[in-house]
């Protein structure tokens, strides 16, 4: 291929290169059909294929395609094996609608709650996000069909998003905000990433050479096409020079002359344009290996959806109302059990082949029971207090009171972000009423991202999350409901008690030019935890009709080297009545480290199914990333001799077992030593204690004839050999 490839661009103009790195449509790359370029289909993802009739148009309504739980929901299953299930049908449905490649999954973090886009997004968590990202992309591709990582980088909110400089660190941005990036690209080699609107510390992504070329292409190793967001590209030139190939949507014939000048004045070498023709080249001729067309099996991929939404809805809360028995009289209340909310707004809205509606469900599958509805608030989000008086009405004349509560679109989506955590007034004081009138009620929420609850959860029973759950999500709460399925999803975010809690809180969403990642690593549970600060749900939460019990916790070795990893195994055993799943959570503590480290961090996870009864050992393997941390000091990935204490737990908040290990590293640094660097910084290097340390233990030691004890005040009234371990080698000297 490299050899086709090469002799099709030394057949192509400098025009014709210039204008193959553009779209030529809004969905579409640019053909040459002299040269047997084919043109290239991209669509709209991350949950459904949002495949163009038209692809000049924008925004039109798209082919069906079946609309699959959005990226919350799919992310609380804990479920590997069942991302790259809904990215193989993904996959077969791009190849029935014509499209080569997907623009998904999103992997951006969840910073703040507020984030108008977080449904589309999988965690506050990189290696929770990570992991699902590459499973889901390794699905997709296996059918032959290309993805589009994104959105790189550090986009994590919609306010001024096109112009706003986020404002990070680099440890920051390396344990936190990169991680999910870089563990897809080398787990499953996405064709695509995809680069997104902002700034970061100033520079456009767009035209970011140390994030498109020296991080993502010369560290991680990736080789296939960068793209630009949709109109996203401020400067074509100086983001070609960065490393962006493909700036989209098209035509852009004022930045197509703009390369093409480039060139001819030697502003920009050719060579880098034709890398970047080399690179779609290749990304175009593999897309048409794969013959496009037919149709997919739209009721197999309604019924996948239906369990991604099954295995991915929270109990958040259950004090013994779940299940419902079937013969139970309910009373159905809101908008939502009739208008089914199962997806949110933007690019990434699908025209579903068909949607499940809660309340024709359970008139189908409870039909003997007496089943009663009222609206409960309206669409517009105005107060009503009609409909809350007929609401508590059928409440008191039902054995049981079903609220769906569905946060509406005007709080909640792609474009504007959220401006609290709150429920609309109605729908706070509808759940307060019927929940004092029926003290048997059930909350059912249809939401991208934490909502509040202080105002009534202690009143209701049981609350069920329901995200935004996708096409077939109407059934799948339904089973949850009835028992018929056991809920087994685990929150892949924090919901906190109130917004001034939240991390970001203070530095959100910024100005219009800045905002400031004050929190630094600190985000979601790792800043919870550090604070001490109680949550409302914490990460990794949620029950299950049925218990599990942990025991025989065991490592492969109690020392080891970094580089040779641990694998960590524990018993977990179904000890109620029920079948059910649980998933095992490990979280890595480091007990001392030069720079501050979270209380916890997820480093693995496993899914088990089992039956009343039965136990099953569940193994998790640590690699040495698992206990790095980054440096900005040595710019890299470092470990340090000492104890980790490795944490296995149904949640962040909820640790079974725990065991101690001792690592031993094997990172060697370069000496960073100078006469700026503090005493202690000498001491704590080997090379420098070897230099340094017979002088201050001299100096130590005339300080004890002083003070008569080391540990005794001088005529300071201060510890001098403290103070002088804080103090740049220099100032010691001058000090003497």
């Amino acid at each position: 291929m490299e050899e086709d490839l090469n002799a099709i661009l030394s057949e192509m103009t400098l025009e014709e290169k210039a204008a193959f790195c553009t779209g030529a449509t809004a969905w579409s790359s640019t053909a040459v059909e002299r040269l047997g370029i084919p043109e290239m289909i991209v669509a709209d993802g991350p949950h459904g294929v949002r495949r163009m009739r038209d692809i000049h148009a924008v925004s039109q309504q798209s082919l069906p395609a079946t609309c699959f739980p959005t990226a919350s929901c799919s992310a609380s299953t804990w479920d590997v094996d069942l991302l790259r299930q809904m990215g193989e049908a993904l996959g077969e449905e791009c190849i029935a609608l014509d499209v080569d490649v997907l623009l998904g999954p999103g992997v951006n973090m969840k910073r703040s709650p507020l984030g108008g886009r977080n449904f589309e997004y999988f965690s506050e968590d990189p290696y929770l996000a990570g992991e699902l990202a590459a499973s889901f992309i390794n699905g997709v591709q296996s059918r032959g069909v290309g993805t589009s990582l994104k959105h790189y980088a550090a986009n994590n909110q919609e306010s001024y998003r096109t112009r706003i400089s986020v404002e990070v660190d680099e440890r920051a941005l390396r344990e936190i905000y990169l991680p999910a990036f870089e563990k897809a690209v080398k787990q499953a080699r996405p064709w695509t990433v995809m680069g997104s609107y902002n700034k970061v510390n100033g520079m456009f992504t767009s035209e970011h050479r140390p994030l498109l070329t020296e991080i993502l292409r010369e560290e991680w190793g990736f080789e296939g096409v960068i793209v630009s967001d949709w109109s996203a590209v401020h400067d074509r030139v100086a983001s070609l020079k960065a490393g962006l190939d493909w700036e989209m949507p098209g035509p852009q014939d004022r930045h197509v002359k703009a390369l093409v000048e480039a060139v001819r004045s030697g502003e920009l070498d050719e060579a880098t344009l034709d890398e970047a023709v080399r690179r779609l080249l290749r990304v175009v001729f593999k897309a048409k290996e794969t013959p496009k067309g037919g149709s997919f099996d739209g009721d197999a991929h309604h019924e996948l959806a239906r369990k991604i939404a099954a295995e991915g809805m929270v109990l958040l809360k259950n004090n013994g109302l779940l299940p419902l028995k079937e013969k139970q009289t309910l009373a159905v209340i809101g908008r939502a059990a009739k208008s089914a909310h199962f997806q949110g707004g933007g690019s990434s809205h699908i025209n579903a082949t068909k949607v499940t509606v809660p309340f024709e469900e359970l008139q189908s599958r409870v039909a003997h029971a007496g089943l009663t509805y009222a609206e409960g608030y309206p669409e517009d989000g105005s107060y009503r207090q009609e409909l809350i008086d007929q609401a508590v009405e059928i409440a008191r004349s039902a054995e049981v009171a079903i609220l769906f509560i569905a946060l509406p679109a005007f709080k909640e989506s792609e474009g504007y972000d959220r401006q609290d955590l709150d429920l609309t007034q109605q729908q706070s004081a509808l759940i307060q009423a019927v929940a004092k009138a029926q003290p048997k009620t059930v909350v059912v929420l249809n939401n991208g991202a934490p909502v509040g609850m202080r105002e009534w959860l202690d009143a209701v029973p049981a609350v069920l999350e329901g995200w935004m759950m996708g096409q077939a999500g109407g059934a799948a709460l339904i089973d949850i409901l009835f028992g018929r399925v056991a809920p087994c999803g685990k929150l892949p975010e924090t919901f906190p008690l109130k917004l001034s809690d939240t991390p970001a809180y203070i530095n959100w969403p910024g100005d219009a030019e800045k905002v400031s990642y004050g929190e630094g690593i600190f985000i979601g549970y790792r800043y919870y935890e550090k604070k001490q600060m109680p949550v409302l749900f914490p990460f990794g939460h949620g029950l299950s009709y049925t218990t599990f019990e942990y025991s025989n916790a065991s490592v492969s070795a109690k020392a080891f080297k970094d580089i040779e990893g641990l694998t960590v195994s524990v018993d977990v055993t179904n000890t109620g009545s029920r079948p059910g799943k649980e998933v095992v959570q490990l979280y890595v503590h480091d007990r001392a480290s030069e720079l501050m480290r979270p209380e916890k961090e997820l480093k693995g996870f496993a899914k088990v199914e089992l039956q009343p009864g039965e136990t099953r050992t569940v193994s998790i393997g640590l690699d040495s990333r698992a206990f790095a941390y980054y440096h900005p000091r040595y710019r890299q990935w470092i470990t340090e001799d000492g104890d980790f204490d490795l944490l296995i737990g149904a949640s962040s908040a909820d640790i079974r077992c725990r065991l101690t290990v001792t690592l031993e590293s094997t990172v060697t640094l370069p000496c960073l030593l100078n006469v700026e660097s503090t005493v202690g910084d000498w001491l704590a290097d080997p090379r420098g204690r070897a230099v340094l340390g017979p002088h201050y233990e001299k100096l130590e030691a005339e300080s004890r004839k002083v003070s008569g004890d080391s540990h005794e005040e001088s005529a300071l009234g201060m510890d001098i050999m403290d103070m002088f371990k804080g103090m740049p080698l220099v100032s010691v000297v001058l000090f003497q």
